[in-house]
């Protein structure tokens, strides 16, 4: 009875040790600075949104100016006169908007110039993860630097260096 019991819980043993499934992390953001293609493009990202904010502002502060001049001749102005001025105001305010949409909106020139510099390099990491779970058999992978919360992780189990090495850097 000692035997079959012992041979069932052995049995049992390996059934459940061989239905393991394996699990790793990455730190995206650690890879990612890691990456000089990476740098260099976020300083890219970072001179244009540099460049298309100080053009916005610029357009404020004609409007604002616009705007003062309005307040000031005010009083001297036929009512044609200012709503030709307010037309004005209103149109050089419009066109500061929509350059602002233009660049930095959800689908604008910041948000597709950041896929174009981007992306790519995120695929990268993405087939190196794919090819690192493939080759060692990894269930899961999860990202630390994600939205995912992870309360304790063993840094046995942190494959970003795995990550780099596979991206040749």
């Amino acid at each position: 009875m000692k035997k079959i019991l012992f041979l069932i819980s052995f049995l049992l043993f390996i059934t459940f040790d061989g239905n393991a499934q394996k699990f790793a992390y990455i730190d995206t953001d650690y890879i990612l600075n890691k990456i000089p293609e990476f740098k260099q493009a976020q300083d890219k990202l970072d001179a244009l949104s540099t460049e298309w904010q100080k053009e916005i502002e610029t357009k404020y502060a004609d409007v604002d100016a616009m705007y003062r001049a309005y307040q000031q001749e005010q009083v001297l102005l036929t009512e044609p006169m200012k709503n030709k001025r307010e037309e004005a105001i209103m149109s050089k305010e419009k066109e500061a908007k929509d350059l602002q949409k233009k660049y930095f909106a959800p689908q604008g020139d910041l948000y597709m110039k950041r896929q174009e510099l981007v992306k790519p390099i995120q695929d990268k990491i993405y087939n190196a993860v794919q090819q690192l779970a493939t080759n060692n058999k990894y269930a899961v992978i999860f990202d630390s630097s994600s939205d995912l919360i992870m309360l304790y992780t063993n840094s046995n189990l942190d494959k970003s260096d795995k990550i780099l090495e596979l991206l040749g850097y």
